[in-house]
């Protein structure tokens, strides 16, 4: 087998996820795995716990964790909030709102879908209507993701809580918190949030590989009460003191490490202070992106500036302009960025630059001339983008 030429440096991984990982947490996945009995797998178990609380805001939550992805935490929360025929109601984000609607959907549910306007927040206006609308109360939970990974948009989890309290309506509140965890503000229990559902690989610095939630008691008497049939996902079963039943199995023991580690170096470098360094890298990609987009061939997805994320911004390309898989392979394999590009409607259409998770100034003006440059090559009409960015972080 012919192996590939290698490069020297490091190719710069710009995609929302997976993230770079910060040296610490590869240090920590790299020991032997212990048996079960070892007391220290219990103690990583609860460090990792207790952890994700304090991201969450939430003392009294009881965290469950999973060896899955983002899709995996979506299921335990349908199979524990749902029974066959129940509905939710998913709000519109785009993408990742219809995925996590055609799996609930295909799992035997119902669902009522709020509109999505491309490149807004969620409507929470719509979503209170769909809420009145609902007299009998037969929504059982109301999922809304808090950032949408694929257009960039951020919604305000809070308008949602005061939708459901201004309808009346006893549903769940469940918040994805994938992209958003670790990188922008988030308070589970003050925003009214019954269920957080998150995963390892973005703002968490961590490989893909470990989902978790985060469950209030609300959520989890309404979970036992739910005869809907489950195994692996069933948090019910999974309370328990013995790490054995807390995974329905052997736990994935060095990404927990590895979660721990990652949970430590957050905790070091202060929430408040990760959350200034976050919005600071993703106001030196967008300000790139208003240099760019003078041009006329590319602009923010995002049409509120308030919503565009901290965590990746979309860049849509006017029809006709260039492939977008051409421009991420010649980023890529020219200029050693790796970017991500559009997903579900947004496929061909766009392309994002993740600034999530263990990134610093050096990396993003690394990111932007990276991409710029690939614009440029491929005669893409930009203007000046890595001096607005330079400019911004050199101002403040």
């Amino acid at each position: 087998m012919t192996q590939p030429i290698r490069l020297p440096g490091r190719r710069f991984l710009h995609s929302p996820g997976p993230t770079p990982l910060p040296d610490a947490v590869l240090h920590a996945m790299s020991v032997q795995p212990m048996d079960l009995g070892d007391p220290r797998v219990d103690a990583n178990i609860v460090a990792v716990e207790q952890g994700l609380r304090s991201l969450l805001h939430s003392e009294q939550a009881e965290v469950f964790l999973y060896a899955c992805n983002g899709h995996g935490v979506w299921e335990a929360v349908v199979e524990n909030l749902a029974a066959p025929g129940q509905a939710v109601l998913i709000a519109g984000t785009g993408h990742f709102s219809e995925s996590w609607a055609v799996q609930t959907e295909a799992l035997g549910r119902r669902v009522v879908r709020t509109p999505w306007r491309e490149g807004w927040p969620i409507d929470a206006d719509a979503l209170e209507q769909a809420l009145r609308d609902d007299s009998a109360h037969e929504i059982r939970a109301v999922f809304v993701v808090h950032t949408d990974t694929a257009s960039g948009v951020t919604s305000e989890p809070g308008s949602i809580r005061r939708a459901l309290d201004a309808a009346k309506h006893p549903a769940l509140l469940v918040a994805d918190v994938v992209a958003s965890l670790a990188a922008a503000p988030f308070a589970m229990d003050e925003l009214g949030v019954d269920v957080s559902v998150g995963a390892s690989q973005k703002g968490l610095m961590c490989p893909p590989g470990v989902g978790f939630v985060a469950v209030n008691d609300k959520a989890m008497a309404v979970a036992q009460r739910n005869p809907a049939p489950r195994f692996y996902w069933d948090w019910v079963r999974r309370k328990d003191a013995m790490s054995y039943r807390k995974f329905c199995g052997t736990p994935p023991q060095n990404l927990m490490f590895g979660l721990e580690a990652a949970l430590q170096l957050i905790d070091r470098e202060g929430l408040s202070a990760v959350w200034a360094r976050h919005a600071r890298l993703a106001g030196a990609v967008h300000a790139a992106v208003d240099g760019w987009r003078e041009g006329g061939a590319v602009d923010f997805f995002a049409q509120q500036p308030a919503s565009r994320s901290v965590s990746v911004t979309t860049i849509a390309v006017k029809p006709g302009t260039v492939e977008i898989e051409t421009l991420r392979e010649v980023a890529r394999e020219r200029f050693q960025v790796a970017m991500a590009g559009g997903l579900g409607p947004l496929t061909g259409r766009a392309f994002r630059i993740g600034h999530l998770g263990d990134c610093n100034p050096a990396m993003i003006l690394g990111a932007i001339a990276g991409a710029e440059a690939a614009l440029r090559t491929l005669g893409v009409p930009v203007g000046e983008g890595v001096q607005r960015a330079v400019k911004l972080l050199a101002s403040e």
